[in-house]
């Protein structure tokens, strides 16, 4: 399959470490995957659903201890423990190595090796870089078939001597208490052994092209971000693109997605997803900031998507989908929590247990379908609202940056920094409060700067500080806003519709970054003036309105003081900018 000297022998140490049966190359074409699906159905790796209801697609269920990311057992393995910064769990490489190397010994005896070569990126595109994983999972050659471009056309690219990630995964036993996931960004190689979940061995995805990848474009001059990337076309045929960074639980793959509400569909707006997960972005030869998405599918949560949340999804998993511990029906389709329809009479959990509603466990809690993570993993070229310029090679030109939270009382329903530099401060300060739904105290402060606390590759620190360079090395940054969708009333009732309505804040977003209008100064950046923010066809009051864009100086100057305890942990990483920005604020919120 190749004559690539490095890879031929990276792939033979790795087959002497694990002593798979047989060794298979994965050469992306529709034939091979039709082999691996039988075969995956024939073990009970997977099962065929209904083809008539859903086409091409497949159940599979993960072992119990193994369904979602182990952020504990992931590690950074630098030279230093400072390279990897406090948010990071950290191992030296020689320790990584000599640990791992123990559970992966034998773990393919009696399997299969699969050689996936894949891009993420379009292939040939000056954002895309080349990985290499060698799993012994069907499961994740399937879902990679999927989320990035695999096969013969990738190790054309690749050559006798081009440079790839070294991606290196095996089940092993599943053992949670034997499971590691393991970066080397000096080697520019992952290891993941003792899991089966997407999140710990698709290492396309969060692995090479977020934690790897931050370090790789840190290294390069670019950014690789846990970001969506959204397309908004005017009737006049203008298309401008934002980037948007969220936590968990605050809406991005239905922002992705968005369908615009009726009351602006007289403007005749159409959205255009390009990305729900993850951005590369570069300066072009323009000075401004430019970005792909590096995947080709989603790998989404399926409880809470519907109709009414998501349609687009909905449809974009109707055929050629792969579904992960959700509840298959007795006629093989599925049903999760929250989803569309009512919960079937009966049916097979996620466990494999019988399962009927109202079932409770032995403490009088409700057993669940699906699980709370149950997994979606489909096309993005199934996606209604797709980009015709997803296998663009310069990718799309980025108009703003919006970071978000879920906030209950503080942070108001958008607001606009006052520069490059504000706007990494207000990225790297983004918090989220828990709901019920997530391990915790409920309103409890959860800092995750850029979305990325959980994906940095590199001490967060340095990261912010290259963040600031970004900026200074543009001709045309994009502008950085704020967003808060979940404001509330003394009630705890939602002020703002969400969804679809979310249009009418992302119109406020470009006009500004047109310069159209006007932005009131406040403490904390530049607000909307009420009238600015289109309200046709929604139920909700000028007074509502103010409300959401109402700015709590007290509450604010005690944020300030979570932030600079945030902050104390980085140290001599931590840029002066933001001390700077951080006593700005403050400064503002103590001045009338």
């Amino acid at each position: 399959m190749t004559d690539h000297v490095e890879l031929k022998k990276w792939i033979d140490d790795c087959a002497t470490l694990c002593q798979p049966d047989k060794i298979v190359w994965i050469d992306g074409s529709d034939a091979q995957r039709d082999v691996l699906r039988a075969e995956a159905c024939e073990t009970g790796e997977m099962i065929q659903l209904n083809p008539q209801k859903l086409p091409g697609c497949y159940y599979h269920r993960t072992a119990v201890n193994d369904v979602a990311r182990t952020e504990h057992l992931t590690y950074i393995c630098t030279p230093t423990k400072a390279d990897a910064g406090p948010t990071n769990n950290w191992m030296s490489p020689e320790e990584g190595y000599a640990k791992a190397s123990e559970i992966f010994k034998g773990s393919m005896r009696g399997r299969t090796m699969y050689v996936i070569p894949f891009s993420l990126g379009p292939v040939g595109s000056v954002f895309s870089k080349i990985g290499v994983e060698l799993t012994d999972s069907i499961y994740v050659v399937l879902n990679m078939l999927i989320m990035v471009r695999c096969g013969e056309e990738v190790l054309r690219k690749l050559g006798t001597d081009g440079e790839f990630t070294r991606c290196l995964h095996s089940r092993a036993d599943l053992d949670d208490k034997r499971r590691l996931i393991l970066h080397f960004p000096e080697d520019n190689t992952v290891w993941s052994v003792g899991s089966g979940y997407g999140g710990n061995v698709l290492l396309s995805k969060k692995c090479m092209a977020l934690r790897l990848g931050s370090h790789l474009a840190r290294r390069e001059g670019w950014l690789a971000e846990h970001m969506l990337i959204l397309g908004i076309e005017e009737p006049n045929g203008r298309i401008e693109y934002v980037a948007a960074a969220f936590p968990s639980a605050c809406g991005k793959t239905n922002l992705a997605m968005l369908v615009p509400p009726e009351g602006l569909t007289r403007k005749g707006y159409r959205i255009w997803t390009v990305g729900d997960d993850i951005a590369w972005m570069r300066i072009d030869t323009d000075g401004g900031l430019w970005a792909v998405n590096p995947e080709a599918g989603f790998f989404g949560v399926a409880p809470g998507t519907n109709s009414k949340t998501n349609p687009n999804v909905m449809a974009t998993v109707r055929r050629n989908t792969i579904f992960t511990n959700v509840l298959l029906r007795p006629g093989k389709t599925v049903w999760w929590e929250h989803g569309d329809g009512e919960p079937p009479p009966q049916g097979t959990d996620w466990r494999g247990n019988p399962w009927t509603p109202g079932m409770l466990d032995k403490d009088g809690k409700p057993v669940l379908g699906a699980h709370p993570n149950a997994r979606f993993t489909a096309p993005l070229e199934q996606c209604p609202s797709r980009t015709f310029r997803m296998d663009h090679h310069h990718g799309v030109p980025i108009s703003a940056i919006i970071f978000g939270g879920r906030r209950a009382r503080l942070a108001p329903l958008v607001y606009q920094a006052y520069s490059w530099q504000h706007g990494v401060f207000v990225g790297a300060t983004m918090a989220s409060e828990r709901t019920a739904a997530q391990y915790g105290k409920i309103g409890e402060v959860r800092r995750d700067p850029m979305a990325m606390l959980p994906f940095c590759g590199y001490n967060m620190g340095d990261y912010f500080r290259y963040w600031c360079q970004m900026g200074q090395r543009m001709n045309n940054p994009p502008k950085i806003f704020h967003v808060n969708w979940f404001r509330t009333d003394d009630d705890g009732e939602f002020l703002w519709p969400g969804y679809g309505d979310n249009l009418r804040v992302l119109e406020w977003i470009l006009a500004r970054c047109r310069n159209e209008l006007e932005g009131v100064a406040s403490p904390i950046g530049y607000l909307p003036r009420p009238e600015d923010v289109d309200l046709t066809g929604l139920d909700l009051s000028l007074d509502v309105l103010r409300e959401l864009l109402r700015v709590d100086r007290q509450a604010w100057l005690a944020e300030v003081e979570d932030i600079a305890k945030f902050f104390a942990q980085f140290g001599d990483h931590l840029p002066h900018a933001l001390s700077d920005e951080l006593a700005s604020l403050q400064r503002r919120l103590t001045t009338a």
